[in-house]
């Protein structure tokens, strides 16, 4: 088993979503370059909008508490997020805020602590969705995820993709297999402690 063990999902919820086209894009390229990956659907995580009353009256929910196990399980995220109104999604900013909280003994934010993560959008538009992208950088990166300073946007991505989701430009699955192997690079690293 792989020492880089990748979760790999998009920001939407939407059945043709261009950036779970691109997630499940990055997932072959992942394990191309040798990472044990996990490819997931937050729609298969049907979540309540955070509330702790929810959580207090009601428990942790049974969907939050698989999500949650799957980040714990894994050392590297790899995220498509989609660009709404300049920002990230509802659901991935949800899917974030379940999965943060504690349980038990564990440390604040165990989910997240020592996790390195990629990060990607497509966008139909020119830009790609890089101005989300800030938001969820900012998002990670306080709540203890190292994340990689290069990111990429794929842009006019409704021509990206053939009808079996393999690329049409070689160039731009060039650009997004060079952070992939950024991140499974920099995950070997730490956890051989180099």
């Amino acid at each position: 088993m792989s020492d880089v063990r990748l979760l790999i999902f998009a920001g939407s919820l939407r059945s043709g979503s261009f950036n779970k086209k691109l997630a499940a894009a990055a997932a072959q390229l992942a394990k191309a370059a040798g990472a044990d990956v996990t490819l997931i659907d937050l729609k298969d995580y049907p979540l309540p909008v955070f509330d702790e009353d929810i959580e207090t009256n009601e428990g942790f929910p049974e969907a939050a508490a698989r999500l949650k196990s799957l980040f714990l399980s894994h050392n590297g995220l790899v995220i498509a997020s989609p660009e709404y109104n300049s920002s990230v999604t509802a659901a991935l900013k949800n899917a974030i805020d379940w999965v943060s909280r504690r349980q038990g003994d564990e440390p604040m934010k165990a989910a997240f602590l020592g996790k390195v993560a990629a990060l990607f959008s497509a966008s139909p538009g020119a830009l790609g969705g890089m101005r989300g992208l800030v938001h969820l950088r900012s998002i990670l990166q306080n709540i203890g995820i190292m994340v990689l300073p290069d990111q990429y946007s794929l842009g006019q991505a409704h021509k990206a993709f053939d009808d079996d989701g393999q690329w049409q430009d070689t160039s731009q699955r060039d650009k997004v297999d060079d952070i992939i192997q950024q991140l499974v690079s920099v995950i070997g690293r730490l956890e051989s402690g180099d």
